[in-house]
């Protein structure tokens, strides 16, 4: 049976190797103890789909708080992977509707998202979810070009 969850720390293994599918430039290194501390938080839920005690998928929420519109945040959503052996399963669609309930009972103003420009099928999929490319343009400056 597969459920979405918060991840816990038992599964960080399992979400580190979902991250190396990402292809980043770093390795992923996932700590339990960080899992745990974002299981206590109101803020940030790292996800996962469970199937039958395997973890299949996961992504991560960032509800940020805002001030435009009264007091609703918006919500951030990263590192969205899916295992390669259960793609086309519908894992990644269940994962946002997921998402997109959680942020409405939220009452998030919007939900924002990126992925790779070269990862097209990434971006047909969010596009059939609803999600507009052509809404915001996004800025990305890595750690590594950071001004010392």
């Amino acid at each position: 049976m597969r459920i979405i969850r918060r991840a816990c720390a038992s599964d960080a293994e399992a979400i580190s190797a979902l991250y190396s599918a990402l292809n980043t430039l770093s390795t992923p290194s996932v700590l339990p103890e960080r899992i745990t501390a974002l299981a206590n938080s109101e803020q940030t839920h790292l996800l996962v789909c469970d199937d039958s005690g395997e973890i299949i998928a996961t992504a991560l929420v960032c509800l940020c708080q805002d001030v435009m519109f009264d007091s609703q945040p918006f919500a951030l959503v990263e590192n969205v992977v899916v295992s390669a052996d259960y793609k086309r399963e519908g894992i990644g669609k269940s994962m946002m509707d997921y998402i997109e309930a959680f942020c409405l009972k939220q009452d998030c103003s919007k939900i924002m998202l990126q992925t790779s420009s070269k990862n097209r099928d990434a971006r047909d999929f969010y596009t059939a979810m609803g999600y507009d490319p052509d809404a915001k343009i996004g800025f990305i400056k890595y750690r590594r070009y950071f001004s010392q």
